[in-house]
């Protein structure tokens, strides 16, 4: 039995260390002025807070710890109820409980893109249940299963949906089907890659390019992401493609 972790490695590792590279000659091909050979002046940020410092070390312990656990456990067999949320839960504790800045660590928290994400679940498991989606996949013949048809239609959707109600959407008909899980590792890849491709097609791009023009006067253009994010999304595609295919 494998953990979602070793699952994600075997299929994913090799594929996205070489999209990581091809993402960088891209970006180096349209925007050679940005690199450069001189060694960049970076300023060493003191740290003001030494306890707070020393319990998100703590946190960053448990984290690591508590991953080992859970594939330690699947590996083993032991039937223990240890779900992948207990993870980042029980890393909080340390800081939400020992921090005296406890108050203003959580009201730092971007509650906004929180709830924006809850209200998009929301959202996406109304649509399932009225049957809307499952009627028009149902009407398409569309093999649903099939690797090569969850990047096509993961990734073109995506752009309308945004790739998290994409998969919120897409999930629910792949395991009512028996999906295995390389076809959801295929979904995980799609719905991924998915932002690469256009600006809507992931909340995160929405919310970085949001903060970029909160705090200057830059910002990015839908042709600017449009002309990497095109080949580089085809690019990814193949590769994540082949890799699938070729991995029993």
């Amino acid at each position: 039995m494998q953990t979602p972790f070793t699952t994600f490695f075997k299929y994913l590792l090799i594929p996205t260390i070489i999209n990581l590279f091809i993402a960088y000659l891209l970006l180096k091909c349209f925007y050679k002025d940005y690199f450069h050979k001189k060694e960049l002046n970076h300023s060493q940020e003191p740290i003001r807070e030494h306890k707070l410092a020393l319990l998100s070390k703590i946190s960053l312990i448990l984290v690591i710890t508590l991953v080992f656990i859970k594939i330690i456990f699947v590996v083993l067999n032991i039937n223990l109820d240890f779900r992948l949320t207990y993870i980042p839960l029980l890393s909080m504790l340390p800081i939400v409980l020992l921090s005296p800045k406890r108050v203003d660590i959580i009201k730092k928290i971007d509650w906004h893109t929180l709830i924006f994400f809850a209200a998009m679940f929301v959202l996406m498991g109304s649509v399932w249940q009225t049957g809307f989606f499952q009627l028009v996949i149902n009407q398409s013949n569309l093999n649903i299963v099939s690797i090569p048809v969850i990047l096509i239609v993961s990734i073109p959707l995506s752009q309308l949906l945004s790739n998290v109600p994409l998969v919120a959407l897409y999930m629910p008909l792949l395991m009512h089907a028996g999906a295995s899980p390389k076809e959801l590792v295929a979904l995980a890849a799609g719905s991924t890659i998915a932002g690469n491709l256009l600006i809507l097609g992931a909340a995160s791009n929405v919310i970085i390019i949001q903060n970029a023009e909160k705090r200057s006067d830059e910002t990015i253009t839908f042709f600017d992401f449009a002309k990497i994010g095109v080949p580089l999304t085809i690019l990814n595609t193949l590769i994540y493609w082949v890799f699938l295919f070729f991995i029993p």
